[in-house]
């Protein structure tokens, strides 16, 4: 006979619940102004009405594109202002309405602050496994990378590349202290690299990263290994800002780059061709700590 649990006492037993963050209340209060201010659907339309018109409208000219009364209009006009969503200037005896650019940015950062999309990113990937050893590119390993990326186009959600690159245009591409090999069971099984995004002298310290596993290593944290290496060489070498792009329905290649302190900037729609077919990506990035 099969010992029973009674329910009742598992109330009783104590519960180690994970510190919860707190938002400051300064913030808390400047986002519950606008998110009330927008919670009124006139409101929202007269403000997608301005953001759409970069010269602005006038009272009048929203009045009529509302359908709502001089007054009212007014009356929205200023709960808009008030908060900050618009600015209102004087053209003659018109009231020129006109949006306040700082709040398409101000927006998707307040949603992502009350949503702890914000907090404590972390460092590198932890749980690296112990049997995979990560060093510099040398020159023995060409074939071998330029194998596993032909494994990676075999996909279909690595690259929008339908042909392996060349030796010479990656070597060009790359910068020469961000190459990585990782070896398991005595062979190479996969790599990360990073290369500039600029010429530019401000961008100087922002680089765009790749990271390819073997197909007979994917999922023994390989990606984990390559990855922990490719941050932590980079903040050493005052790269403020890693960035790469991953096909939308790459999750195995999404959950990899959020382990190692990435976070999703945004999609990119239909950014670009694949056979064909046009795919969307997921822009993230990564900023030191120690920057």
């Amino acid at each position: 006979m099969q010992a029973s649990i009674r329910i009742d006492t598992l109330t009783d037993m104590p519960i180690a619940l994970p510190r919860a963050q707190v938002l400051p209340t300064t913030d808390a209060t400047t986002y519950a102004e606008w998110f009330a201010c927008l919670a009124e659907p006139v409101r929202v339309r007269l403000l997608h009405a301005v953001a759409t018109t970069p010269r602005g409208l006038t009272v009048g000219a929203l009045t009529e594109i509302l359908g709502t009364s001089q007054s009212t209009t007014s009356h929205h006009v200023r709960r808009l202002a008030d908060v900050g969503f618009v600015r209102l200037t004087k053209a003659g005896t018109a009231t020129v309405v006109t949006v306040n650019e700082a709040c398409c940015s101000g927006l998707p950062h307040a949603a992502d602050a009350v949503m702890g999309l914000l907090g404590p990113r972390p460092c590198c990937p932890e749980d690296v496994p112990g049997d995979v050893t990560v060093r510099a590119l040398e020159a023995g390993d060409w074939a071998a990378v330029r194998r596993i990326y032909a494994e990676g186009l075999a996909t279909g959600t690595a690259t929008f590349e339908t042909t392996v690159p060349t030796r010479a245009s990656l070597d060009a591409k790359w910068l020469p202290g961000h190459r990585w090999i990782a070896e398991a069971d005595g062979q190479v099984v996969g790599w990360t690299a990073a290369g500039p995004v600029s010429t530019r002298d401000c961008y100087a310290g922002v680089a765009e990263t790749s990271v390819y596993v073997a197909e007979s290593h994917r999922g023994r944290g390989v990606g984990k290994a390559l990855l922990r290496r490719q941050v932590t060489a980079a903040d050493e070498a005052d790269i403020w800002t890693l960035q790469t792009s991953v096909f939308t329905d790459n999750r195995a290649s999404l959950a990899l780059h959020h382990s190692a302190g990435y976070r999703t900037v945004g999609i990119r729609e239909r950014i670009a061709q694949r056979d064909g077919t046009w795919h969307d990506t997921v822009l993230l990035e990564r900023r030191s700590p120690v920057s």
